[in-house]
Parts: C-alpha cells; structure tokens; sequence
C-alpha cells in the first residue's frame, strides 16, 4: 500500500507508472540513435569528399585541354604568320584597276624581316604582318616591296594598278 512515508512500489502507482515508461522508452531509444546520426554524417560527408574530388579532377582535365588547344591554336597562328621563316606573306593593291585620281591601297605582310622598302614610296613603310599604304596613280604603277632580314638577305614581290 501507499503511504506518504513509503515511495510506491514497482507497479504499485499505475499513474506513476505510465509516464515513467515511455521516458524509459525514449531514453533507450535516444541511446542509440547519435549512432545513426553519425553515420548518416559519416556518409554525407564522404559523398561531398568524393564529388569534390571528381570535380577538381574534371576541372584540371579541363584546364589542360583548354591549354593544349591554346597551345595548338597560338602554333598555327604563327606558322600562318610566316613561323621562324624570312618571307614576304602577302603583297597586293586592291583594287586592281582605278580610274585617274582614285585611291588605291597596297597592302603587304612580311614575317622576320628587319626592314622593308616600298618603291614608289608616298609614306614610311616598316615591317608589319599586316599593313596597308594608300596611293593615288594618275597612270599605270607597278609598286615593289624589298625586305631585308637581320642577316642581309633580300626578297622582293610587285604588283601592277593599272590605270584606265
């Protein structure tokens, strides 16, 4: 029986009893669920790693792919620019035929030259992969670029305009 100076016994309270139960309850159960908390971390955390990885592996690919093409890119652009090679690239007027007192442009390109000449000369010429002079022939011109290289050697080209 209960009494005031004895706690009820086990199963002696049916009010006590009940809410001590499930406390029970909750306290194994919250006993052994920081485990699966920390093994769900544990895994969460292992598949953040793991995509960090492949990114940073697939974003160096990346960069060297990208490098290669630049590489292979800039290599084409200076064999089109005459490479290591002494040439005249380009030479030409366009257009080809004018009328008296019309504008004509000559346009020339050399690679590795360490000076060029344009005769007949209206304005100062140097070397340059891409440049154009303009002239205004009053009758028909034929114009002759000379570019010399660092070592003395010479190459020459000519175009005609006719004038009409």
């Amino acid at each position: 029986m209960f009494t005031p100076d004895h706690p009820p016994e086990k199963g002696g309270f049916i009010g006590r009893q009940s809410t001590d139960e499930p406390l029970g309850r909750l306290r194994r159960l919250l006993k052994f669920t920081w485990i699966v908390l920390l093994a769900a971390f544990i895994y969460v955390g292992y598949v953040f790693y793991s995509r960090r990885q492949e990114n940073r592996e697939f974003e160096q690919k990346q960069a060297e792919m990208q490098t290669e093409q630049q590489r292979a890119d800039d290599e084409k652009t200076v064999e089109q620019l005459g490479g290591n090679r002494f040439e005249i690239l380009n030479f030409y007027a366009t257009p080809g035929s004018v009328h008296p007192g019309e504008t004509v442009e000559v346009c020339y390109g050399v690679s590795n030259a360490k000076s060029v000449q344009l005769e007949p000369q209206s304005e100062p010429v140097w070397p340059s992969q891409s440049r154009c002079v303009k002239f205004t022939p009053r009758k028909t011109t034929t114009y002759t670029l000379t570019a010399q290289d660092a070592a003395g050697n010479k190459k020459t080209a000519t175009v005609e305009v006719k004038v009409r």
